[in-house]
């Protein structure tokens, strides 16, 4: 399960690579209407998208930490999703929803929980 889950996250991360070069590209290009904020939006989106990276390869690796800036981020979405569902159910919002409560519950399952939970080696 831990598998499905690094890949899943890795899948959001690329999906903010994604909507960050999107926003940089409408910059670039005068469509934005307001540059600034599409720059913030940009860095915002390249900034999750790495943290996510680093979750993801923190995970496959072992690492307890990993898992906490993971389901933050799956709270969040989860959230956001109900209210995009509430506003104008849209596919888009259930695959958000169902994709982040895949990932929250599957960093729960004990298996999961035990292969990120082994006590690290010190450093030598």
């Amino acid at each position: 399960m831990l598998l499905v889950v690094c890949l899943l996250v890795t899948l959001e991360a690329a999906a903010f690579l994604g909507l960050g070069v999107a926003w940089i590209v409408d910059v670039l290009r005068g469509a934005a209407s307001m540059p600034a904020a599409s720059l913030f939006l940009a860095a915002f989106g390249v900034g999750v998208a790495l943290l996510l990276l680093l979750a993801a390869r923190g995970l496959w690796r072992g690492r307890r930490w990993a898992r906490s800036p993971v389901i933050m981020w799956q709270i969040l979405l989860v959230v956001l999703a109900i209210g995009w569902l509430g506003a104008e159910p849209t596919a888009w919002a259930v695959v958000v929803l169902v994709v982040a409560v895949l990932i929250g519950v599957g960093l729960l399952l004990p298996s999961a929980v035990a292969a990120t939970a082994r006590r690290q080696d010190p450093p030598a």
